[in-house]
């Protein structure tokens, strides 16, 4: 891309209006034509700590195997399907 080409080019923006706005001018922008504009920065993850407490939940196997089936759909484990399930009913009888 010549120079010329590159000033054509707007810069991108300082502040978009939503989180729509600024999905679809990434969208329909190539990242890599802003690379120049771009600064390193610097990313720290807090890993959450492991569960603390375990309990065992003894099911028939057709119950096992739905279960399955319906974490499979949802790109879940059964395990996660599960455990959101039991949250959501606790919140519920609150």
């Amino acid at each position: 891309m010549t120079q010329q080409q590159q000033k054509q080019k707007t810069s991108i923006p300082e502040k978009f209006a939503s989180y729509e706005e600024e999905a679809a001018w990434f969208d329909t922008h190539d990242l890599a034509d802003y690379w120049h504009e771009l600064e390193p920065v610097d990313i720290e993850f807090q890993l959450e700590k492991p569960k603390e407490e375990n309990i065992v939940v003894r099911v028939q196997k057709p119950i096992k195997e739905r279960l399955e089936r319906i974490a499979r759909r949802k790109g879940l484990n059964i395990s996660s399907l599960t455990r959101m399930w039991i949250m959501e009913k606790l919140q519920a009888a609150q």
